[in-house]
């Protein structure tokens, strides 16, 4: 009798590990209210809008060399087997490849294989790159129930290793697709190259760091692009948008209409972020000029660093003087 309660408690423990991995290895969520029941697949328009302006961030904002500007987007469709990106987690050697140089062969190559592996991907999907800070690029996109997931990356350039993107945003809402969503974008660093500015040379993280958020205030360094210490946080300096496209009467998608004027006034009302002047260290003191035996008077001198903007701190004297007594007098 022993023997045979042994034997059931066995069989009980191991079906439930059984139950736990099948539930781990599962293409979906664990979990009904993550589930999409959606009968169809679902098309969306993607809309990318850099807002990177000299306005919304003016501190070493690049002009030339190359100019600010935004690389082409990538994007993929996937469930939640699929990970392009995310935050506090190592970036891969793809990622890494796309941050710092703009080159997607090795990103994609890994978007295939974990397609062809586990099936966890859908689609992949490309818009073009902008050809200044501000601007619009789109393309569309294809949502499956089992790959409700959408994740982007876009290339800050110039920048050592920045970029913005979507981590496994989900489109379907239980039984339905969302109809549209937008979402703010905000600088990310990929953990792969350790400089602080727009034109830093390259410098690889040894060891590499994890994709961390750039912040107004981190990294904590006066000569980051991004460190603004009066704000509380920074402006977007993009904003994504899908729009779901519906279908005609026929059958067939209806032509894409663009947005209305409130995407120009995205670019036409950007923040103001105020930019305070940055001066050197005052130089040695110069000589002492005047007539022997009276007081005469010498001179420091200091730079402007940074120009300020927006109504930001404006810049002390560059010169001071003071009073001394002229040398070698006979």
């Amino acid at each position: 009798m022993e023997n045979l309660m042994f034997v059931c408690w066995s069989c009980k423990v191991l079906w439930t590990v059984l139950v736990t991995m099948l539930g781990c290895s599962s293409s979906l969520p664990v979990g009904e209210d993550a589930l999409c029941t959606a009968e169809e697949l679902a098309k969306y328009r993607i809309i990318f809008t850099g807002k990177w302006s000299q306005t919304a961030f003016p501190k070493q904002y690049p002009l030339y060399r190359p100019p600010a500007q935004w690389s082409s987007l990538l994007g993929v469709t996937h469930s939640s087997d699929y990970c392009m990106w995310k935050k506090n987690e190592y970036a891969s050697n793809g990622v890494r490849d796309f941050a710092e140089k703009g080159e997607a062969w090795a990103l994609m190559k890994e978007i295939e294989e974990a397609g062809e592996k586990i099936q966890s991907v859908h689609g992949i999907f490309s818009a073009p790159a902008i050809s200044s800070g501000t601007g619009q690029t789109s393309t569309e996109l294809e949502a499956h129930p089992r790959h409700p997931l959408v994740s982007f990356v876009v290339r800050i350039v110039p920048s050592p290793d920045w970029f913005v993107g979507i981590d496994s945003l989900n489109l379907c809402e239980g039984d339905h697709w969302m109809d549209e969503v937008t979402v703010d974008l905000f600088p990310y660093d990929a953990g792969t190259d350790s400089g602080f500015t727009f034109s830093s040379p390259n410098f690889a993280t040894i060891p590499q760091d994890t994709v961390t958020e750039i912040t107004c205030s981190s990294p904590s360094h006066p000569a980051n692009s991004f460190y603004y210490p009066k704000l509380k946080i920074l402006p977007p300096i993009a904003q994504v948008t899908m729009v779901k496209i519906k279908k005609s009467q026929l059958g067939l998608s209806a032509p894409f209409i663009n947005l209305p004027a409130k995407s120009n006034e995205i670019i036409d009302t950007v923040s103001e972020t105020p930019l305070d002047c940055e001066v050197s260290q005052w130089s040695s003191w110069g000589l002492c000029r005047g007539v022997c035996r009276e007081t005469g008077t010498k001179i420091r001198t200091r730079f402007v660093l940074l120009q300020p903007a927006n109504n930001g701190m404006p810049c002390p004297n560059l010169d001071e003087e003071t009073g001394c007594e002229p040398e070698n007098c006979v």
